[in-house]
């Protein structure tokens, strides 16, 4: 059997063509997974049984790189005392102001907030908020302070995307991204 080595070449070079289509389709990221750009994080921790509220805040308008943050608060806060904890996500770069908290909480399956203090005798921090598979949020939580002192307090926002239409996020800071890494100073006092 006589083969045209001019269609072999062809068939070939479709057949790389078509591979080669398929892998990228296959590598490119979703936009829609793609890390939010927070530009301020609010903190509103209300002490339980009362109604006022102490914000503490982060703020960098044009987000990282660029200007320094603008503001970034000291947490202070009461020993041995629990406090209601919610947070705001603000993108500050873009006019109007766009209030990303409603879009983390419907994208809940593949977002962590997680607070971490330093150290982890001054505040412990419980979940009040699950997705849709009852791993913890975090937009809405309580802390309980410790004993007096003085150290940090990390918080993130742990972007955790399904990976080849598969869910990873199961409750831990470990698979994902930053969108948030923050580490507020923390006085308790």
């Amino acid at each position: 059997m006589k083969v045209d080595r001019r269609m072999l070449g062809w068939g070939l070079l479709m057949s790389a063509a078509l591979l080669l289509t398929d892998c990228r389709r296959a590598d490119e990221v979703d936009p829609q997974d793609e890390n939010e750009l927070i530009t301020t994080v609010r903190l509103n921790f209300t002490e339980q049984g009362t109604t006022t509220a102490t914000t503490f805040e982060f703020r960098d308008p044009d987000g990282e790189g660029g200007n320094p943050p603008t503001r970034f608060d000291q947490i202070k806060l009461k020993p041995n005392t629990s406090y209601n904890v919610t947070v705001e996500l603000l993108d500050e770069s873009k006019t109007p102001v766009v209030d990303l908290t409603d879009e983390i909480a419907e994208k809940a399956d593949e977002h962590l907030m997680v607070y971490t203090a330093t150290p982890a005798t001054l505040l412990t921090y419980t979940y009040g908020d699950k997705d849709s598979r009852n791993f913890p949020i975090g937009l809405t939580g309580t802390a309980q302070t410790g004993t007096a002192g003085r150290g940090q307090l990390k918080v993130q926002l742990r972007h955790q995307p399904p990976v080849n239409g598969t869910a990873v996020k199961n409750g831990m800071a470990a698979p994902g991204s930053d969108d948030v890494n923050l580490d507020f100073e923390l006085i308790v006092e």
